[in-house]
């Protein structure tokens, strides 16, 4: 075995093995007691986030390959897509107020990987729990003939140079948000309709919002 397949197998396997831990973590109840119910939050978080980080890289270094990424681009609900993703964002941290909101030109159905994207738009909101003061909230709505989905939060916003490093299509190299904004890019250009390519917008706005326009 090359050393690259090795690689990618023993990230493989830690991958999975994060997921049972986090699906372990994910059994234990809450019991209202403060020193009980927030560790337990912080360990789903870490478990979850760091499983995450492990299959982003792994698909990372499937695309380099030249592999394909998405591969179950179907119609889906927007509507359900964004109630879910508010529901997961309330499992993880209940004493954030989660809201979600569907603009009504928005239309039922779309076109997407329903699985990549949800990847990447976890991986937001994860980011988004770390530094929300008490909000976060999920939209869908339509910019420039497509799809966007956005996380906000009620934090200070983005650094300066994680938005310049974004417009200006850089990769960060010391941030801990760089695979995950490098992954998000990756899904977000993947999806292509019509001559129109998918994109990855941050900015601040009451906040920091991270958005992914989908074609």
């Amino acid at each position: 075995m090359e050393d690259n397949d090795l690689y990618a197998a023993l990230l493989h396997e830690m991958k999975n093995n994060l997921v049972l831990l986090a699906m372990t973590l994910d059994n234990i109840p809450h019991c209202g007691e403060e020193l009980h119910d927030a560790p337990l939050d912080a360990a789903r978080l870490l478990a979850q986030r760091t499983s995450e980080r492990l299959l982003q890289s792994l698909l990372i270094y499937k695309n380099s390959q030249g592999g394909v990424i998405l591969n179950a681009v179907d119609a889906y609900s927007t509507e359900d897509f964004v109630q879910e993703l508010a529901q997961h964002t309330r499992s993880l941290k209940g004493t954030l107020t989660v809201t979600a909101e569907v603009d009504d030109e928005v239309p039922a159905i779309w076109f997407f990987d329903r699985n990549m994207l949800e990847m990447a738009m976890i991986n937001a909101v994860h980011n988004s729990i770390s530094y929300a003061r008490q909000q976060i909230h999920i939209r869908a709505s339509i910019r420039d003939g497509m799809l966007a989905i956005s996380v906000r939060d009620d934090s200070d916003g983005y650094p300066a140079h994680i938005l310049e490093a974004v417009a200006e299509d850089r990769t960060l190299q010391t941030s801990g948000t760089g695979l995950g904004l490098r992954f998000a890019r990756l899904i977000a250009r993947a999806h292509q309709n019509e001559g129109k390519v998918g994109e990855l917008r941050l900015y601040n706005e009451n906040g920091a919002v991270f958005e992914i326009r989908v074609p």
